[in-house]
């Protein structure tokens, strides 16, 4: 790397004693670039052998790569922790401005530890740390009202994040989120309530730091040439027009996307939530991550009458995908667009992971069905399939339960199906609800070993729909494959590129673009770093106790026609 870049340097936080230091470690990014594998390294580091997430030692990391804030599309924070959720490695990742908002700062990665005696937030800017009393923010239902507070008492403009948890994550929920930039999160795996369990609940970080590159001329054409190929070459322009919502129609046309808890994986009643049906009639504005062109996050506005004067209108701009659509839509059974809305909402409001709380709220459903759970054990709420009524219920619920029922649901399906039974219908893979994708075998592999959450460093539900079909391939094939990509991805998010950008930045793309930045390897050599990387994550997957023995399938994914 170049001398004077703060890309090494590492923000230590204790929250105890309301100290901080500033460290220099080139050796973690000359070595893993920043990100992913720069956080999975401090992980090993920072973590303790076998403590409890809850504990005030277990540390939260975030790490931004070599390339944020000077290429295009490198808008991820990587964060990463011990997970309540499933016991062992948690990583979620974040757009809007929490990396540039890092990297402005004058940090590369943070490191945050203990736990505070009363409720904070950390304001982190012109190179200090101030804790704050949160006590006032503490306890509101609707998380965005949090965030809007520290906005205005910070008064900081320019590059800023804001970090923050909801009720959630105060009540520790095990699939908690942290939200930043009001339609960004760090989703999966229950970071918010590892906030929650330090009594932290929220960051506002922000700085003007200067990046230099190596040669201005390469750079500008470099940049040039990404730009172009994000806005006027077709691999990024679904995203725009659509988003990932855009996969709802064609997976259910393949009968791959759950339906009822995958009771079905198709519906003939799909086509008002399709992605294109809702950007014809509900879409309201694109918004984009810092330094990225694309604008792939899509707003509806849910217009709905004030229940004491009913001439009046409150207007609520809702950010749907196809994940949102999966999860709070048809896996509950709800397919029509007004009521999806108002439910993502609420989910939005109290800070929770979607696919996660979707998974549960399905789950309970059938409980409910089959006799196993009564009304006195989901707070008297009558829940019944496409009910979006029941089920904003059950999640304020959920988030601030009640029943002994609803403790265990705040701790996922895998946990409350172990003690209330239903597990052969309990769609959990790893301890971690399943993603939108009934693709087939090498999809399920995906999630019961991808190192991250459920799919995304995994590209197994790809395998199924590009080759397992008709196909040849042996079992031996396939984990080739998987882990060939695995590889590949462990880079990209290191250098902290959106995953929607992989068919622009391929591994020649990336050489060229950090050698800018004064790191020189070449596509070979960042191949075998993406395998250290990965096989660093199972190192400390291992030590915390995952066994690949351990994992339990349930019988519902050879019950449901999927397209292999």
């Amino acid at each position: 790397m170049m001398h004077n870049d703060t890309l090494s340097k590492v923000l230590y936080i204790d929250l105890t004693k309301k100290k901080f230091i500033i460290k220099d470690r080139k050796d973690l990014f000359e070595k893993f670039l920043g990100g992913t594998g720069v956080a999975s390294q401090l992980l090993i580091e920072e973590c303790p052998e076998g403590i409890d997430p809850f504990d005030p030692e277990s540390p939260i990391i975030f790490a931004v790569g070599p390339l944020t804030g000077a290429f295009p599309l490198a808008s991820k924070t990587c964060a990463m922790f011990k997970s309540p959720h499933t016991g062992d490695l948690g990583e979620s990742h974040a757009g809007g401005r929490s990396a540039i908002a890092i990297r402005m700062a004058g940090y590369g990665a943070i490191v945050i530890k203990g736990k505070s005696e009363m409720p904070i937030y950390l304001s982190i800017s012109n190179g200090k740390v101030l804790f704050k009393n949160a006590t006032t923010l503490w306890g509101m239902k609707d998380g965005s009202i949090a965030a809007r507070v520290m906005r205005q008492k910070e008064g900081i403009e320019g590059l800023r994040a804001i970090f923050r948890i909801g009720l959630a994550g105060e009540n520790m929920s095990t699939f908690a989120n942290v939200t930043t930039e009001t339609y960004r999160h760090f989703g999966r795996m229950g970071l918010g309530a590892i906030f929650g369990s330090k009594m932290l609940k929220g960051i506002v970080i922000s700085g003007k730091q200067m990046i230099e590159v190596t040669n201005k001329k390469q750079y500008r054409e470099l940049y040039d040439k990404i730009y172009n190929m994000a806005t006027e070459s077709t691999l990024m322009k679904k995203y725009h027009d659509v988003g990932t919502a855009i996969n709802i129609k064609s997976l259910n046309t393949a009968r791959a996307l759950p339906v009822k808890n995958l009771q079905m994986s198709s519906t003939d009643a799909i086509e008002p939530v399709t992605g294109e049906e809702i950007a014809k009639h509900h879409l309201a504005r694109r918004v984009a991550c810092a330094h990225c062109p694309v604008a792939c996050v899509h707003l509806a506005y849910l217009r709905e009458p004030y229940q004491d004067d009913p001439y009046f209108f409150k207007t609520t701009p809702v950010c749907y995908d196809f994940e949102l659509i999966y999860s709070l839509g048809t896996m509950v059974g709800i397919t029509e667009p007004k009521a999806l809305l108002k439910l993502i909402d609420i989910v939005e409001q109290v800070g929770v992971d979607a696919m996660s709380m979707g998974v549960v709220l399905s789950w309970i459903t059938e409980m409910y069905e089959k006799g196993k759970i009564t009304k006195d054990d989901i707070n008297d709420i009558d829940v019944k399939w496409g009910n979006e009524e029941a089920y904003i219920a059950l999640v304020k619920t959920i988030a601030k339960p009640t029943t002994e029922f609803l403790k265990a649901c705040a701790k996922g399906v895998s946990f409350a199906s172990s003690v209330y039974g239903g597990k052969e219908f309990a769609m959990s893979f790893g301890k971690n609800e399943m993603a939108g994708y009934h693709t087939g075998p090498a999809g399920y592999l995906g999630f019961l070993l991808g190192a991250r959450h459920s799919h995304l460093d995994n590209g197994g539900y790809s395998v199924d729909q590009k080759e397992m079909i008709n196909s040849t391939l042996t079992p031996e094939d396939v984990v080739d494959k998987l882990l060939d990509e695995e590889a590949i991805r462990q880079i990209l998010s290191s250098i902290a590129v959106c995953f929607f950008a992989r068919g622009i930045y391929d591994l020649r793309l990336v050489s060229e673009a950090i050698k800018l930045l004064g790191f020189d390897y070449n596509d070979k050599q960042l191949h075998e770093i993406g395998k250290q990387i990965h096989l660093n994550k199972y190192k400390y997957k291992m030590r915390e106790g995952f066994r690949i023995e351990k994992l339990e399938i349930p019988e519902r994914i050879y019950e449901t026609a999927e397209p292999t």
